[in-house]
């Protein structure tokens, strides 16, 4: 699966640079207002962040919420409590576009992460060009060296990376690269299959000074709870909140 939803974001980013080229795209990045630094508002406090996702579809629901208005979903994200903001920018099995990103950007003051399958350096422009201030990068669709250049790109346009894990192996590459947001996902992007227990397996693998992000499974504030008892210093959450009150369910999340 994994593999197969690499391929197509690939593919997609190559459709829209034969329609603008990696020199403008690189070019509109560059020429962007400077990122968020949203390593540093991400850092711990007393109380659990939330990074709350704008998510349409996923290949393992389908269909969660037709979200016509994703700027207004992200406000009231916002309005709710969230740190930070995360676009799903897939369009095949997510029904994400950078023309949300985009929206949503200019419609929050919070940081705002590209959730998106990245292999490119391509796909790294674009997403600062459209006002990213995080990109996402998923330790298991990438060899070591194309993980490591993608980083160091992301930190040269002034861009915070959320480096995906999934193992103590994958732990590992993720800090010898010097990644300081790291997440680890609880949904096996090979099989689609979820083990919330296993950020708090992994947890102790993650030194003093990373912020520690916990993915997926997260249907309630048991489940916010679970993870920040596990060491979690921040949740990110999308289906809980596109499929109900996002304000009222961010207030209930936070208030563990």
């Amino acid at each position: 699966m994994l593999t197969d939803l690499i391929a197509g974001a690939v593919a997609d980013a190559g459709e829209r640079e034969s329609r603008r080229s990696l020199a403008a795209v690189e070019s509109a990045a560059i020429e962007r207002e400077s990122a968020l630094d949203a390593l540093n508002l991400l850092q711990p406090t007393e109380r659990v962040r939330i990074i709350a996702e704008v998510k349409r579809s996923s290949p393992s629901r389908g269909v969660l919420a037709e979200i016509s208005d994703p700027a207004a979903l992200a406000v009231s994200y916002q309005t709710g409590g969230a740190s930070a903001i995360s676009v799903l920018t897939e369009q095949r099995k997510f029904n994400g576009s950078l023309a949300d990103l985009e929206a949503v950007r200019e419609a929050v003051s919070l940081p705002v992460l590209r959730k998106d399958f990245i292999a490119t350096p391509y796909q790294v422009f674009e997403a600062r060009a459209a006002g990213a201030d995080i990109v996402l990068l998923i330790v298991a669709g990438l060899d070591q060296p194309t993980l490591a250049s993608l980083f160091e790109l992301s930190t040269s346009l002034g861009m915070t990376t959320l480096v995906e894990t999934h193992s103590a192996d994958e732990i590992t590459r993720a800090l010898d690269i010097g990644a300081n947001l790291i997440g680890v996902n609880a949904r096996n992007l090979s099989t689609f299959e979820l083990d919330r227990d296993l950020f708090g397996r992994l947890a102790d693998q993650l030194p003093a000074g990373v912020v520690r992000v916990a993915e997926s499974a997260v249907k309630s504030a048991d489940d916010v709870a679970h993870y920040r008892a596990s060491g979690a210093d921040v949740v990110l959450v999308g289906e809980a909140l596109v499929t109900s009150d996002p304000i009222a369910t961010l207030e209930e999340f936070l208030a563990v």
